[in-house]
């Protein structure tokens, strides 16, 4: 697995920006490993293994997932995401009009995804113990920038971000395990009007 890819490409883009195949990313960055029956059962909609299974193919054609080695029978192939982290900036796809509408449209879906994420913490916050209730944050700020400052307070709250990545990466499974989540941290920084 490599640590970040850059996607430059229109059409991986759009293969990325299919709400079930990003759900099916998701799930994979959580799980590490998983088979296209146990993602079924994360999905829990019904979805059936054979269409995961589609995806799945079409995701790793597009070197987003891989095939992972697993212990077992070997009658059911295992997949795991292929980078730690995916990266699509809207400089690489300004020149194109087929582009930035894939990247425009790819950001809705993430920011679905996401928002989706959030409300169903939000329906099982009372089931998590009053010291996660009390840790979540959902915070707005409003500050006046100069678009290098704005560069420079991203890099900033990425590299904090980061550092706590690479402990929680870092700490002892048997150690703290009962006290540490995974825990899914959104920044959005935009420029406003009106």
């Amino acid at each position: 697995m490599t640590e970040s890819r850059r996607i430059t490409d229109v059409a991986t883009l759009k293969a990325f920006g299919h709400p079930l195949r990003m759900r099916l990313y998701g799930a994979l960055k959580l799980r590490g490993t998983a088979t296209a029956s146990q993602l079924v059962d994360d999905l829990d909609d019904g979805t059936a293994v054979s269409l995961v299974s589609y995806h799945l193919r079409k995701l790793a054609e597009h070197g987003l997932i891989e095939p992972a080695e697993q212990a077992g029978d070997g009658r059911e192939r295992w997949w795991q995401a292929a980078q730690e982290a995916l990266r699509f900036d809207s400089a690489d796809f300004r020149g194109s009009p087929e582009g930035a509408a894939a990247h425009a449209s790819l950001s809705r879906v993430i920011d679905n995804e996401r928002r989706d994420r959030y409300h169903q913490f939000l329906e099982q916050r009372p089931g998590w113990r009053e010291e996660w209730q009390d840790a979540h944050d959902a915070s707005d700020f409003i500050a006046r920038l100069t678009p290098a400052e704005l560069k420079e307070l991203s890099a900033e709250l990425h590299a904090t971000v980061l550092r706590y990545v690479e402990h929680g990466k870092a700490a002892d499974p048997a150690g703290d395990a009962e006290d540490r989540e995974t825990v899914a941290l959104h920044l959005y920084a935009f420029p406003v009007r009106g």
